[in-house]
């Protein structure tokens, strides 16, 4: 039984560390892709796009990897949920590079076109973002179930800033219509970065469902 015991641990610390290395793909994807677009940098975006396979391939090994564990050590309880909280992570960290592709496209859409502003809280979002994927992870892997309630509260300033951001495009867009098509490209940009923190929000709830036992609404 203890040595059942040493190769569930040993199995489920290599699946804590393919969620890690996932998660720093997925941060690098975000990171890159607001970069592209605030410089402009058309390879940089076809960079972001070209990588996503890879975290692609980080959820399927960890699929792969969950399912051995259930099939081979039949876990219950709380070490079942570490597994089944893997996956839902995977599945929502995987959303969310596909959302950094998704603005990898916009830089692809805007095609060297001066941005018609400086972009100011859209990075800020972006760092809100990279947070939350940090800590989304790091409340999985030591199980701190107060590091994943903080996601509703950095959720909530990320809604903020989209909120923020849309109004002033709108603005900008009724004062020149000129604006309309690369306005409406950052109204993207910005509902893309709300639904990555939305995805953060989702794997801190798993969290607590990990060590609760039950799955919360975080934003309640």
């Amino acid at each position: 039984m203890a040595l059942q015991r040493q190769q569930f641990d040993a199995a489920l610390q290599e699946l804590r560390k393919a969620l890690i290395d996932m998660g720093e793909k997925v941060e690098t994807a975000i990171l890159n892709s607001v970069i592209a677009l605030r410089d402009n940098d058309l390879k940089m975006a076809e960079d972001v796009i070209a990588n996503d396979k890879a975290v692609n391939e980080a959820e399927e090994k960890i699929i792969e990897m969950g399912t051995n564990l259930i099939a081979l050590q039949q876990p219950v309880a709380k070490d079942l949920r570490r597994v089944l909280v893997a996956f839902r992570m995977a599945t929502d960290l995987e959303r969310m590079a596909d959302l950094a592709v998704d603005i990898a496209k916009v830089v692809r859409r805007i095609n060297g076109e001066p941005l018609m502003k400086p972009l100011v809280d859209i990075p800020r979002m972006t760092e809100i973002v990279q947070t939350m994927t940090n800590d989304c992870l790091r409340a999985y892997t030591e199980e701190n179930v107060d590091l994943a309630y903080r996601m509703a509260k950095m959720d909530d300033d990320v809604d903020h800033l989209n909120s923020q951001i849309l109004r002033e495009l709108m603005g900008l867009m009724a004062d020149n219509p000129k604006t309309i098509n690369q306005a409406m490209l950052l109204c993207f940009v910005s509902r893309h970065l709300e639904r990555m923190a939305d995805h953060a929000t989702n794997i801190g709830e798993s969290v607590v469902y990990l060590v609760m036992g039950k799955r919360p609404d975080l934003n309640q």
